[in-house]
């Protein structure tokens, strides 16, 4: 027998159609990272109806609320993204994206009006405390990200924020199931572009030039020894060369090569040392060859970290309400990278993932078909909802 729904999933099933509506409006109308004006206008159009008042930032697309209730409980933030991906959406649904060539590939949609959900529920309980709305832009953009500005801006402050909760649709889990794990949760995810300068010259006469083709296909192949000989096997650690790009003729040497890539690492120790070793193995196959390389490494967000006490009270309000079997516990971190990692870098909390998994269906985030289904959306308004509530000590 399945385990009986809890009651904020029973409440969440009573508000399908809200969650529905909100999600198809949103989704219809995606915008990228720090674009966000038209998805702020339906937020705060959707929060006013609900009865809240939205707080709009100068120059900056973010929408919060400040909400108290009955009693002096802990501020508790609940945090949803809001932006969309550069992808062309081929669902073939009627609510599918009015904007060429951008689309909620990421589940933002559903994160956005799960939120929304979960804060009515909680709203309309008038459960003992206080909690904080936070939409937040630009979690795609992958460098400075949303959660930093919305940081700087005040938001976990006045009054200050004691804990907070997120989520992410997660298709490699199914759906009606949440996962999550104590600790290690998601990767830090450093950006790099490396330029190679060479000697240009005519192709049939290579002695005469400095191939920077040949030195960054060097490059390319040395970068992935670092984690394969470099690095202990059972430290996660990725180093990918997205684009490479080079010359201007297939009869002309190239005289200047570059490539981009990611390097993704857990412990704060590795990325370090990572980042050292790319700067030293890149100048010195560049080197061997009579060229010179240039490394330009920025740091993007940090590794997503749980802490154990938050986490755990999460962890129990999931079981209860979804069922033990339905809260899955992760072996181990996921190599993307989230920027809420931030959030928990200032307070603590907790971030699980929510399954949207259909059998069949191998789409995965990012992907033009990506579309997670109704009870998607369900359970991740209840596990925001009973999420939050737990770590406010507050009962539905």
């Amino acid at each position: 027998m399945p385990p009986q729904p809890g009651p904020w999933l029973r409440r969440a099933r009573r508000i399908l159609p809200s969650l529905r509506r909100w999600r198809w409006e949103l989704h219809r109308h995606p915008e990228l990272s720090n674009q966000e004006v038209a998805t702020r206008a339906l937020l705060v159009g959707f929060l006013k109806d609900l009865g809240f008042e939205p707080e709009l930032p100068r120059g900056f697309t973010g929408v919060a609320v400040r909400e108290s209730t009955a009693g002096d409980g802990p501020v508790v933030a609940l945090r949803a993204d809001m932006d969309a991906l550069p992808v062309s959406e081929a669902t073939g649904a009627p609510g599918a994206s009015r904007r060429p060539g951008i689309m909620h590939a990421c589940g933002h949609d559903v994160h956005m009006a799960a939120l929304l959900g979960a804060a009515w529920m909680l709203r309309t309980e008038r459960p003992k405390g206080r909690f904080r709305l936070i939409f937040q832009p630009a979690e795609e953009e992958g460098g400075v990200g949303g959660a930093g500005p919305w940081i700087a801006r005040g938001i976990l402050g006045a009054p200050r924020v004691r804990a907070i909760v997120g989520a992410h649709v997660e298709p490699a889990l199914p759906t009606g199931s949440v996962g999550l794990r104590t600790g290690a949760m998601m990767a830090a995810a450093d950006r790099f572009r490396i330029r190679v300068y060479g000697r240009a010259g005519h192709a049939g006469y290579p002695q005469r030039g400095r191939d920077a083709v040949v030195t960054a296909a060097e490059i390319v192949t040395g970068l992935q020894t670092l984690v394969s000989r470099r690095r202990d096997p059972i430290d996660p650690t990725v180093i990918t060369v997205g684009t490479l790009q080079g010359g201007l003729r297939h009869n002309i040497l190239a005289g200047e090569a570059e490539m981009t890539g990611t390097v993704r690492t857990v412990r704060p120790e590795t990325r370090d040392a990572v980042e050292q070793e790319l700067r030293r193995r890149v100048s010195g196959i560049a080197r061997s060859s009579g060229l010179r390389a240039k490394v330009d490494y920025r740091r993007g967000y940090p590794a997503l970290l749980n802490p154990p006490e938050p986490t755990g009270r999460v962890r129990e309000a999931l079981r209860s309400e979804l069922g033990p079997g339905r809260v899955i516990e992760l072996p181990g971190p996921v190599m993307g990278a989230e920027d809420f990692a931030r959030y928990l870098e200032a307070v603590p909390g907790c971030f699980f993932f929510v399954g949207a998994g259909r059998p069949g269906a191998p789409e995965s985030l990012h992907s033009p078909t990506f579309l997670p289904p109704d009870e998607t959306l369900t359970v991740a308004a209840a596990s925001l909802a009973a999420a939050a509530a737990a770590l406010g000590g507050r009962t539905p």
